[in-house]
């Protein structure tokens, strides 16, 4: 995963330098466009992951049952992608964090790159934080998608009704 994050920044770091538009979807936690995943459900039951010292841990769900693909950045990298009422996690420093969530298509590439949303978390060591994804609009490859902090509650009820999600770039 380290490494995958690593890549990632190194790759975008050059293309994020010659496009403007790339450096603000970077800036408000996006990765790079052309990066797609494949996304499977795991069935299995997981217990919440607790994370390692001086990080937080940052649970993000899809909520809904049929909208697409959705990829889930973290200051200008891809940390993974969800598919219909899944969630991903995945480890933070503590601080200020921009986090994205973005509809991943190869048809409709330049209107999905619209569709998406993002949020500035300022996280401490040692918590865990859950973002929530919620569907307002999805048509005709237009939509509106608001992502929201869940309290503890809501988050520990979301891990228990949703999926995880295992997902890897595309080669």
């Amino acid at each position: 995963m380290k490494m995958l994050v690593l890549l990632t920044l190194l790759w975008a770091s050059a293309a994020f330098a010659q496009d403007p538009t790339a450096a603000a979807r970077a800036a408000a936690g996006c990765g790079p466009s052309q990066v797609q995943f494949d996304a499977k459900t795991d069935e299995a039951a997981h217990a919440l992951a607790q994370p390692d010292a001086g990080k937080a841990m940052v649970y993000v769900f899809e909520d809904a049952f049929s909208v697409p693909t959705m990829r889930i950045g973290a200051d200008g990298a891809w940390m993974g992608a969800t598919n219909s009422k899944t969630y991903i996690y995945f480890p933070l420093s503590a601080g200020n964090h921009n986090v994205c969530v973005e509809w991943q298509s190869n048809v409709f590439k330049k209107t999905a790159e619209k569709v998406g949303a993002a949020i500035s978390v300022n996280l401490e060591a040692g918590r865990i934080y859950y973002l929530r994804m919620t569907f307002e609009e999805i048509a005709q490859g237009s939509g509106r998608i608001r992502l929201e902090l869940a309290d503890n509650a809501e988050g520990q009820f979301l891990v228990s009704s949703s999926l995880l999600s295992e997902s890897h770039p595309k080669k």
